[in-house]
């Protein structure tokens, strides 16, 4: 193994053990802004996707472009939807419209 990739690779492995240990402090509150704040984090690996697109050669490159691109761009989406969601719970319900539906039944 190379000594670029033997960094490489030790880099990623560090990255997701320190990740792991960051995340797992956190309390459940606070899972849903965190998740709303990544988007950014992944708008990044997506355009990191694409430089990286341009310079890939082969049928190994291609693919892994694919993924990377798939993963972030559902990431992106993901944590939007997740914020959509978070935010839709603080909105305040008109309160004639709740008099009107007890009154219905």
């Amino acid at each position: 193994m190379s000594l670029d990739l033997s960094t490489a690779v030790t880099v990623f492995v560090l990255a997701v053990l320190v990740g792991f240990e960051v995340i797992s402090k956190v309390p459940a509150t606070l899972h849903t802004p965190l998740m709303s704040g990544a988007n950014s984090i992944h708008g990044i690996v997506v355009i990191g996707a694409m430089l990286i697109a341009a310079q890939a050669h082969g049928p190994l490159g291609y693919v892994l472009v694919f993924v990377a691109s798939a993963f972030g761009a559902m990431n992106v989406v993901g944590g939007y939807v997740v914020t959509d969601r978070m935010l839709r719970m603080f909105r305040s319900r008109p309160a004639a419209e709740d008099r009107r539906k007890e009154d219905a039944s």
